[in-house]
């Protein structure tokens, strides 16, 4: 579709026409993205291209500029609908995450979260959070995406953490305690359990032990068809394990309440980046504390049983994980006033039918990395040599950058890229072992490599973004009534 005055290609869905004001989305014939400003230009920075036609660098100032006047830009909270989180390393998959929301029929029924980065994904791409939201906001424009999405400051783990993410204006805030949660609590004796539970930071949890075994000790709780019965035992083992984590999340959440200065928002509490899962009793305390210090939770990622590791699909007994799940749901249903979080749940294809049907949509899927997965796919195949230099490097620091992350990935099992024939490299990408080594080298390949990726990606835009829509249709389509029941 062309515009008058403007040289190059232009994104159809981008087009608005607003108060007399076109806005667009086009490429340059030196192949440079910019947005096109017609008829009233002041408060944007950009280029006089013809009369009345203004063309701005998709920068910071311009993103601003344009959310301003379009309101369906700017991210808002999601509340309890069901929610899928699209995280982006490479800023550049927002249209491809679009298009198969629109492939699945589900647009209407999942709210997504467009923008989604950690503290951690940030420092190891050099990005900033202004820069994800914006990145994410033209993918927006890009495809023409009028309904409400979201913006996720991801496994925030210190107050210090918040500032830029709520300079930005990012609404959904998730807040990590794991540093804060005893591990070795799942097995210490009684007499450890004791002492560890006396040296907590009782004013701020702003209770007693008295209190809470008189709480929780003095008669079973039933939710439905589930009991749970505390014995003193297990109540100390709870507050051993996540008596801290309670703490520094209430603290989390007050600094982020006064730093939002009123802005609603969404919070979710995640305790799944811990070595022990999260007990149902243990569930049913975290919750109950949560609400009881109105600590607004939208959300609770407890660390569910089995394994989740990144980018390969559910590591276990999945007969035992819907039991497990059908007792996290009967408690997420007893309090009424969160859903449930599956983190690292890209590719968790095994499980996606039960989570889907058990929760009945009341619940957030996190994915990160597989989109960036689903970008080394496309590299595979049009770009060889490019991929072999990737393939090689993340093979190289392997064993430095999985030190965040918990993977069974053995590196002897990947080859080099000169033992693989160019028709072999696509396959990789659906190996185990290769897809979480070249998973957790992001930061190291996006340093190295993030401008020819970027270039490439780039030039095979409409392939890079068919190749997304079908990855996640596969993730969405589960989710989509009328399959939930």
């Amino acid at each position: 579709m062309a515009i008058a005055g403007f040289a190059g290609p232009v994104y159809p869905r981008s087009i608005v026409v607003q108060d007399g004001v076109t806005y667009f989305l086009g490429t340059t014939p030196a192949g440079e993205r910019v947005l096109g400003v017609a008829g009233r230009p002041d408060g944007f920075v950009g280029v006089a291209q013809a009369p009345g036609l203004l063309l701005c660098p998709c920068v910071t100032t311009n993103a601003a500029a344009l959310r301003a006047r379009l309101p369906w830009l700017n991210p808002v909270p999601l509340g309890r609908r069901l929610s899928f989180g699209f995280g982006d390393r490479l800023g550049s998959a927002t249209p491809g995450h679009i298009q198969a929301l629109r492939a699945t029929g589900g647009a209407d029924q999942v709210a997504p979260i467009f923008a989604q980065q950690s503290v951690r994904e940030n420092a190891r791409t050099g990005r900033t959070p202004q820069q994800v939201l914006d990145d994410a906001m033209w993918g927006v424009l890009q495809e023409g995406w009028r309904a409400p999405w979201g913006a996720d400051a991801d496994h925030v783990k210190e107050i210090g953490d918040l500032p830029p993410f709520v300079a930005a204006g990012y609404t959904f805030y998730t807040i990590d305690p794991s540093d804060y949660v005893d591990n070795a609590a799942q097995t210490d004796a009684p007499a450890t359990l004791q002492a560890k539970v006396a040296h907590l930071p009782w004013a701020a949890l702003g209770t007693t032990y008295a209190a809470l075994r008189d709480r929780y000790c003095r008669a079973p709780f039933t939710l439905g068809g589930l009991v749970l019965a505390f014995d003193e035992v297990r109540l100390l083992r709870a507050l051993a394990k996540y008596g801290r984590a309670l703490a520094h999340t209430a603290a989390l959440a007050a600094a982020l309440t006064a730093q939002r200065q009123g802005a609603p928002y969404d919070l979710e509490m995640s305790v799944d980046e811990t070595d022990t899962p999260t007990s149902l009793h243990e569930h049913f305390f975290i919750a109950r504390e949560l609400l009881a210090r109105a600590i607004p939770v939208v959300s609770l990622a407890p660390r569910f049983v089995g394994k989740f590791q990144k980018g390969v699909d559910y590591m276990g007994d999945v007969d035992a994980f819907a039991t497990e799940l059908g007792g996290h749901v009967a408690i997420m249903t007893h309090f009424d006033r969160y859903k449930l979080s599956v983190h690292t749940g890209s590719d968790k294809f095994r499980i996606y039918p039960i989570v889907a049907q058990q929760t009945g949509g009341l619940v957030h899927v996190k994915t990160a990395g597989t989109s960036y997965l689903e970008a080394l796919r496309l590299l595979a195949t049009r770009a060889p040599d490019l991929f072999r230099e990737i393939l090689d490097t993340a093979r190289a620091h392997f064993e430095h950058d999985r030190k965040t992350y918990v993977l069974d990935a053995v590196l002897s099992k990947v080859p080099a890229g000169a033992a693989l024939a160019g028709a072999e490299l696509p396959g990789l990408l659906d190996d185990f072992d290769a897809r979480q080594v070249l998973h957790v080298a992001f930061g190291t390949i996006l340093t190295t490599y993030g401008a020819p990726i970027r270039a490439t990606l780039a030039a095979q835009e409409a392939d890079y973004q068919a190749g997304l829509a079908r990855h996640f249709v596969r993730h969405l389509d589960p989710f989509i009534a009328p399959q939930i029941v």
